[in-house]
């Protein structure tokens, strides 16, 4: 009976012109070869071979990474893909243009900017033409808890009320495959779909997938089917963070001394105070911050409300666009700190969260950070509910550790700043 079901997008010509071949064998040509295009002919072919190597090397390789980073980001739930292919293909593009210079290679910039220019134009309409195909359309078997997937405008869900896809090719099958009143029918049914290469999910990960929030009632293992995340990229990250660090100094440093300057002038008291925090492998160290609090009065370790009197006027200003916690660079250098990851706790309130979340401390398994797939998300949080979604979110963003989550953080954060979303 397998042969009754097809998968959507299986044929030769949807898997060729929805996936990255099309990038490779079409878009990619055209990006390369328009540029070099002028009313005088192919002028561009006349240059040096060393000149024309490198630019095209330049346009193809900026291409590539533009195309795998957009197709890796859209996996992640939120990830508004259309507002992210102008800062992704810029900065590609930027990146070779460094290499170029820094190595003193020869290339011509305007056949580069031209590239650059196709590639948004490519990837503009690749988006926008296929968006329709590319939303994913989901057949749900009526047992369990599936119905509480609906409502999304993510995924084209439909509930199956018979035995059969009706004709329907879908991307995929989900079942809460451990519902007690699934009868032996639709269990035969989910068989005959895995038959016909029809991928059938547990309900758990779809949840996942369209939330960003992986369930706290108990520890999930990541993609690799361990607890610990990819050490390599652990290591990398590191060095990433590291190197970034260093090359942003010279230029946060002059920031730095302004808003110092700033908070002194606002308020009595030190500009910069040092906070116990607890980060990786639960370990306490103390992060820094430019002071956002009148000096002299007490209060909880967070903020129960929205307008808190602790708050001076320049603190407003500089929590809202998370100026306060530029001084975190160090904590960076020192290895304590990375520019994404979840949010040191302090170490009361993470004994405190403790008592509802036994495993909380899992979360120390990576590197604390500036930013996070929960700050982006969700914002600030400080009570039990908010902190149970917040969880949620630091529980994926490990079950996911990537560096294409990473991405995907950063452009969030870019957006954050200019609009102050869930500041406190």
């Amino acid at each position: 009976m397998s042969h009754e079901y097809e998968r959507r997008h299986s044929r030769w010509y949807e898997v060729l012109l929805l996936g990255l071949p099309v990038h490779v064998l079409v878009g990619m040509p055209l990006v390369i070869g328009l540029p070099a295009i002028d009313r005088w002919g192919w002028q561009f072919w006349h240059y040096l071979p060393d000149v024309r190597f490198n630019t095209v090397l330049a346009i193809g390789l900026a291409f590539l990474a533009s195309a795998l980073t957009l197709r890796r980001m859209a996996r992640f739930p939120g990830s508004q893909l259309a507002a992210h292919i102008m800062p992704t293909v810029s900065i590609a593009f930027l990146l070779a243009a460094a290499l170029l210079l820094f190595t003193r290679e020869g290339y011509t910039r305007q056949v580069l900017f031209g590239g650059y220019l196709a590639s948004l134009a490519w990837f503009y309409l690749g988006y926008f033409a296929g968006r329709r195909f590319r939303k994913p359309k989901l057949a749900l078997v009526p047992f369990g808890g599936t119905g509480q997937l609906l409502g999304t405008s993510w995924a084209d869900l439909r509930m199956l009320s018979s035995v059969d896809m009706g004709g329907v090719r879908f991307d995929a099958v989900v079942a809460d495959l451990r519902a007690v009143d699934m009868p032996p029918e639709w269990e035969k049914f989910l068989a005959h779909c895995t038959l016909a290469h029809i991928p059938v999910y547990h309900i758990r990960q779809v949840a996942e997938s369209l939330s960003g929030r992986v369930q706290i009632d108990h520890l999930a293992e990541n993609e690799f089917g361990t607890l610990l995340p990819p050490l390599f990229y652990v290591g990398a990250k590191r060095v990433m963070d590291f190197v970034a660090a260093l090359l942003m100094l010279p230029l946060l440093v002059p920031l730095m001394l302004l808003v110092a300057v700033v908070v002194k002038i606002d308020s009595p008291g030190p500009a910069l105070f040092l906070q116990p925090r607890i980060g990786y492998r639960a370990r306490p160290f103390l992060m820094f911050k430019f002071r956002s609090m009148y000096h002299d009065m007490s209060g909880e370790d967070f903020t129960l409300s929205d307008d808190d009197p602790r708050i001076t006027r320049v603190g407003r200003v500089i929590r809202k666009y998370r100026l306060d916690e530029l001084p975190q660079i160090f904590n960076i250098l020192k290895g304590e700190m990375s520019f994404i990851g979840p949010r040191p706790e302090s170490a009361s309130l993470s004994e405190w969260y403790e008592q509802d979340v036994p495993f909380f401390s899992y979360r120390h398994v990576v590197r604390p950070g500036i930013t996070g797939w929960a700050q982006v998300n969700q914002g600030y949080a400080a009570e039990v509910g908010g902190m149970t979604t917040k969880l949620q979110y630091d529980f994926y963003y490990i079950k996911h550790f990537s560096l294409w989550l990473d991405v995907l953080v950063c452009l969030k954060t870019v957006r954050i700043l200019f609009t102050g979303f869930g500041s406190r």
